[in-house]
C-alpha cells in the first residue's frame, strides 16, 4: 500500500489536504459515505435541523424579521392611500366634495405616503442588512463545523470520498444554503403577511371581487404543488451532479502531467464532457420545471384580471359605485395577490436546493468519528527508551479480506528496523496501524509498555517524525515549511536542519534565501530538493521514533547518497522503522522484516538474512546479479 502524500510531514497531527488514497490496499475508489445521494431521505427533519442551526443568530434574526414586517405592513397600506387620493380627485372633479377640503386631504395623503414611502426604505436597509450578516455567519459557522469534522474522521473515510466531492460541500453546497437563508426568510414572511394583508384590503375596497380572487387561489396552489413534486428531485440530482463534476476535475487536474504524458487528454476531456453533460441535463429540466411556474401562474392571474375588469365595470355602475380609485387600486391588489405566490413558489425551489446542500452537510456532519480513548496516559518524554511491541495483532481494509492475521513482533529501543517486501505486503500498514492511522481488528501494540489504544491519538503522533516518498509543502517560504512541525523555531535552528539535510547550500544560491516563496506543492522546487527540505523539517522537529517511508526511490544516486547521509544522522539513537525497495539502503539495519501477505516470513540482519537464501534473498537477487556482502 502506498502512503497518502498529503500525511507526509515530521509532526504529529498536521492539517491535511483531503484526498482519495492510491494505490495498494487501501479501499480507494469506494462510494461517497452519505455524501451524495439520489433522493432526499427526510426533507423536513433536515429543516427542522437547519433551524436549530440558525439558533445562535436569533437575536438578528428577529430583528431583521421585525423589519421586515414592517416594510410588507407598509407596503399593503400605503396603495390604500393612493386609493383616497384618487377618490378624492374623482369627487372634486365630478363636484360631489368640497374642493378645499379635498386638496386638504389629498396634500395629507401625499406627505403620509412619502414618509411610509422613506420609512420602508430604512426597514429593508435594515433587513438587508441584517440578513447580509446572518448569512455571512452562518456560513462561517458551516465551514469550521465541516473543518472540525475533517480532522476528526479517520483515514479511511478519506479513502473513500473524492476530494472534489467533499470541497463541493465546503463550496456549493453552504453557498446554497447561506445564499437562500436571507432570501428565503425575508421573502417567506414578506410573502405570506402581503397575501393575508392584500386580501384583508380587497374585502375593505369589495367584497365582491374579492371572492374571485380567492376563487382562483387553488389554482395557484395545486400548480405550485404540483411542479414543486417534479422539480425537487432534479434540484437534487443537479447538486449531486455537480459534486461528481468538481471531484474529477479536481482529479485529472491534480494529475494533469500523468494525463498528459500518457496522451489520454481525449479521454479525459470525453468523461468530463459526460459529467458535464449530465449536470447540464439536470440543470435544464430542474429550471424547466422551475420556470414552469411563472407562466403558467400569469396566465392564471390573466383571466383574475379579465374577470375584475368585466365585473368592475358592472359594478361601476350600479346602486353604489366603485370609483375609479377602487377599481384601479384592487386591480393593483390582484396582481401583487399573485407576486407573493410566485415568490413563495420560487423560494420552495430554492428551499429544496438549499435543504439538499443542507443534507449533504449534515451527512458529512454525522459520518462516523474516530473512536476516542477510554482512558489516557502520558509517555515519560524524559526517560523515553522507544521500545515497540506488536502483540497478535489483526487488521484488514475490508471485512472480506483479512491483510495482517497474529503479528508479533519487539522492537528493541533504539534499534533500526528495516520492512522490505513485495507491493501490497502490508509495509506501510504496519506504520500506519503504528500511528493509528488506522484502528487494529484485534490485539494490541505497545510503547514503552504503554498500550497505543490508551493515549490519546494527539501525544502518541507527536513521538513520530516521517519521511515520506510523496513529498508535501505547502505555499509559503522554505522557513515556513521547514518549521512546520516546531513553533518558534529560530532561523539558526531551520538552518542548522538544512545543513545536516545537505540543502542548506541550496537555499543560500536562491534570491531570498529562507525566505523564498515555495509555489503550490513546491512545483518550482525539483524532487530530490523536496525530499531534503522534508528530512531538514523531520531533524528540526527531533522525533523520538522516526518512519522514513521510500525517501529515496523517486531521486537520482547522487541525491540518494546525500539522503542517505541525512538518514543515517536523524536515526542514531532513536527507534526507526524504514520502509524500503532499494535493499542497499538498508543494509546496515539492526533488524530487516521481509512481509509477505501482512506476514512477516523472514527478520534478521543483512548476513542473517542473506545465508538463509529465503525471500530476502530472493529480493536481494532482483536488484543484483549478485549477492554484494
Amino acid at each position: 500500500m502506498k502512503n497518502d502524500p498529503k500525511s507526509q510531514v515530521s509532526h504529529s497531527t498536521p492539517p491535511r489536504r483531503v484526498g482519495p488514497r492510491r494505490g495498494g490496499h487501501g479501499p480507494g475508489g469506494g462510494m461517497p459515505l452519505g455524501i451524495a445521494m439520489e433522493k432526499a431521505k427526510d426533507f423536513k427533519g433536515t429543516l427542522k435541523r437547519l433551524v436549530r442551526f440558525l439558533r445562535p443568530q436569533l437575536a438578528l434574526l428577529v430583528i431583521m424579521m421585525i423589519a421586515t414586517v414592517a416594510v410588507t405592513i407598509i407596503s399593503v397600506i400605503t396603495p390604500n392611500f393612493t386609493r383616497q387620493i384618487l377618490n378624492a380627485l374623482q369627487e372634486i372633479i365630478d363636484g360631489t366634495a368640497d374642493r378645499t377640503a379635498g386638496i386638504s386631504l389629498i396634500q395629507n395623503l401625499f406627505i403620509l405616503t412619502l414618509s411610509l414611502y422613506l420609512l420602508t426604505f430604512i426597514m429593508e436597509l435594515v433587513a438587508h442588512l441584517f440578513g447580509n450578516y446572518v448569512s455571512a455567519e452562518i456560513g462561517k459557522n458551516f465551514r469550521n463545523k465541516l473543518r472540525e469534522k475533517l480532522e476528526r474522521l479517520p483515514i479511511r473515510f478519506f479513502d473513500s470520498n473524492q476530494t472534489g466531492n467533499i470541497l463541493s460541500v465546503f463550496t456549493n453546497d453552504v453557498d446554497a444554503v447561506t445564499g437562500s437563508i436571507q432570501q428565503s426568510l425575508i421573502s417567506v414572511i414578506q410573502s405570506f403577511l402581503t397575501i393575508i394583508g392584500v386580501i384583508i384590503m380587497m374585502f375593505v375596497i369589495s367584497w365582491k371581487l374579492t371572492l374571485i380572487t380567492i376563487g382562483i387561489l387553488p389554482l395557484y396552489i395545486l400548480t405550485t404543488t404540483f411542479i414543486a413534486k417534479r422539480s425537487q428531485k432534479r434540484f437534487k440530482r443537479q447538486q449531486d451532479e455537480l459534486g461528481n463534476l468538481n471531484g474529477y476535475i479536481e482529479e485529472m487536474y491534480t494529475a494533469h502531467h500523468i494525463v498528459k504524458l500518457f496522451g489520454r487528454e481525449d479521454d479525459a476531456f470525453e468523461k468530463f464532457s459526460s459529467i458535464n453533460g449530465r449536470l447540464a441535463n439536470e440543470m435544464k429540466f430542474a429550471q424547466f420545471l422551475s420556470g414552469l411556474i411563472r407562466p403558467i401562474m400569469e396566465f392564471i392571474s390573466n383571466i383574475g384580471y379579465v374577470l375584475i375588469v368585466v365585473i368592475g365595470g358592472i359594478l361601476a355602475g350600479a346602486v353604489n359605485p366603485l370609483l375609479i380609485g377602487d377599481i384601479t387600486i384592487f386591480v393593483t391588489y390582484h396582481r401583487r395577490f399573485m407576486n407573493p405566490i410566485l415568490n413563495l413558489a420560487n423560494m420552495i425551489n430554492l428551499m429544496q436546493a438549499s435543504i439538499a446542500g443542507a443534507e449533504r452537510i449534515f451527512n458529512l456532519l454525522d459520518e462516523d468519528e474516530e473512536v476516542l480513548e477510554s482512558r489516557l496516559e502520558h509517555f515519560d518524554e524524559d526517560h523515553f527508551l522507544g521500545a515497540v511491541d506488536f502483540q497478535d495483532v489483526e487488521f484488514s481494509y475490508t471485512p472480506d479480506h483479512q491483510l495482517i492475521k497474529h503479528l508479533n513482533l519487539v522492537v528493541e529501543p533504539g534499534k533500526q528496523i528495516a520492512i522490505v517486501g513485495p507491493t501490497g505486503a502490508g509495509k506501510t500498514t504496519l506504520v500506519n496501524l503504528l500511528m493509528r492511522f488506522y484502528e487494529i481488528k484485534d490485539g494490541e501494540i505497545r510503547i514503552d509498555g504503554i498500550k497505543s489504544t490508551d493515549v490519546s491519538r494527539q501525544e502518541l503522533r507527536k513521538l513520530f517524525g516521517m519521511v515520506l516518498q510523496d513529498t508535501w509543502l505547502f505555499s509559503g517560504t522554505i522557513r515556513e515549511n521547514v518549521a512546520y512541525g516546531k513553533e518558534n523555531a529560530t532561523l539558526e535552528e531551520v538552518t542548522k536542519a538544512c545543513q545536516q539535510a545537505h540543502v542548506h547550500h541550496f537555499i543560500e544560491t536562491l534570491p531570498h534565501g529562507y525566505d523564498t516563496i515555495l509555489s503550490e506543492d513546491a512545483s518550482n522546487m525539483s524532487q530530490g530538493q523536496k525530499q531534503l527540505l522534508t528530512i531538514a523539517r523531520a531533524i528540526l522537529y527531533d522525533p523520538k521514533i522516526l518512519i522514513l517511508d521510500e525517501a529515496t526511490s523517486s531521486v537520482d544516486t547522487r541525491t540518494e547518497a546525500y539522503i542517505q547521509n541525512a538518514m543515517d544522522f536523524m536515526i542514531q539513537g532513536r527507534t526507526s522503522f524504514v520502509i524500503a525497495h532499494r535493499l542497499s539502503t538498508i543494509k546496515r539495519a539492526s533488524v530487516i522484516l521481509v512481509m509477505e501477505n501482512g506476514d512477516i516470513v523472514e527478520q534478521g540482519n543483512h548476513l542473517e538474512l542473506l545465508a538463509k537464501k529465503g525471500a530476502y534473498y530472493e529480493l536481494y537477487q532482483s536488484q543484483f546479479l549478485k549477492p554484494l556482502v
